[in-house]
């Protein structure tokens, strides 16, 4: 079936993988360097394409590069605020309802410029709110009546960290904790994390809607972490774990079984043998195949980011070899996301025609891709809430179906 440029437009979306600090526009980036008198590669829109934020690169490394000068302008309560605002903003033109905007405060986190956990969610919410606010009683909405915008905030731990150039935080906690092996010095960070978004979330309002553990996945397994998820666990803080985006099957196993994870970030390796590294498993394809069964079977949606991992597995020579196909292949429940929109140069409308390109996707399983965008989010909202805001916006997928002629 062919799907339009403008039906992938209009048509209801959502970004339940997106990072605050990747998805800046490129011209407030550069404002915000100037403004702060902030060194970057360059200070022109084709420079920083050129250098930073290329169309491939050679490995996770060079992706992660330009994440240095963002983090750096968001050490700033004014741009945060500004950046969650255009965030917003940039994804309800194109018709995006709902997101849910993660990023790590204790990279941000500067107490000599009043950055703290409270303040850093505060902006991000404050920006986040402004658009919403605006977009729900716009004409859009009151008179052509399309769908609400709705939004959550992720706050991710850091998996690893080091005692230098993390962020004024962390080198601060490595200075304080100075006799404290480092791997708990990070798992004190990602406990104190957790605790701070449930405080915040109970008794400051602000929509956090769940917790992810972002950063080196080889080497740092989630399994480490299973405490300070059963403490969201507990306090009915949804989860969902990076997993399966550089190290193999066994990551988004623990991810699931340790740490209770609802969704799985990315989740590229399930279906590659070669990365499973673990000797206790002696059948790699057999642990595949169960192990993506139960995925499918749970309803633990994955999280794909096809322009991402494009660009960070140099491996994969073509779109066609993403094992987006063996998820779908496998019934598993999916839903298309951009994870960074500056640093990998795309939108969810991007990633939605990527994938219809190159991949058999009839009506109804595209239908259901958008649907679990929806019905497996973290909405802020109780259950049966987020069950009429997905509802809503399903009945407006039908409806612009019917428009461009494909019901």
């Amino acid at each position: 079936m062919k799907y339009t440029d403008d039906f992938l437009f209009e048509m209801p979306k959502s970004d339940l993988h997106l990072h605050l600090d990747g998805s800046l526009r490129i011209n407030s980036l550069i404002e915000m360097a100037k403004k702060m008198k902030l060194e970057l590669p360059s200070f022109t829109e084709e420079g920083l394409k050129e250098n930073v934020f290329k169309k491939s690169y050679s490995n996770l490394g060079e992706y992660l590069k330009g994440f240095q000068y963002t983090c750096a302008v968001l050490r700033d309560l004014e741009n945060i605020e500004q950046i969650a605002y255009e965030l917003a903003v940039d994804n309800q033109q194109e018709g995006v309802n709902y997101i849910e905007v993660r990023f790590a405060p204790q990279l941000l986190i500067d107490k000599k410029k009043s950055l703290t956990f409270e303040s850093i969610l505060s902006a991000a919410n404050k920006g986040l709110n402004k658009a919403k606010t605006q977009y729900n009683n716009s004409d859009e909405v009151k008179i052509h009546h399309k769908p609400e915008f709705h939004y959550g905030i992720i706050a991710c731990a850091m998996r690893n960290f080091g005692p230098k150039n993390y962020s004024p935080y962390y080198t601060n906690l490595f200075d304080v904790m100075n006799y404290t092996d480092p791997t708990d010095v990070v798992h004190f960070a990602a406990m104190e994390m957790v605790r701070a978004s449930v405080e915040l979330r109970d008794n400051k309002s602000i929509p956090i809607v769940g917790i992810d553990l972002a950063g080196q996945e080889e080497g740092f397994p989630a399994g480490r972490f299973k405490d300070v998820y059963a403490f969201a666990h507990k306090n009915f803080m949804h989860k969902t774990v990076h997993a399966g985006e550089a190290y193999g099957a066994e990551s988004i196993f623990e991810a699931i079984t340790e740490c209770h994870a609802d969704r799985i970030g990315h989740g590229y390796s399930l279906f590659m043998p070669n990365r499973i590294l673990a000797p206790e498993i002696k059948d790699k394809n057999k642990y595949i195949q169960d192990l993506s069964s139960f995925i499918a079977d749970q309803r633990c949606v994955i999280e794909v980011c096809l322009t991402s991992n494009m660009q960070t597995n140099p491996a994969i020579k073509s779109i066609r070899e993403h094992k987006f196909k063996d998820m779908m292949d496998n019934r598993m429940a999916t839903t298309i996301c951009t994870d960074n929109r500056l640093v990998s140069n795309t939108t969810v409308t991007k990633e939605y025609r990527l994938a219809v390109d190159n991949f058999k996707i009839p009506m109804k399983r595209l239908k259901d891709i958008v649907a679990y965008g929806f019905k497996k989010s973290f909405h802020p909202g109780n259950y049966v809430e987020k069950r009429e805001f997905a509802k809503i916006n399903m009945q407006y997928f039908d409806k612009v179906a019917k428009k461009h002629g494909l019901v």
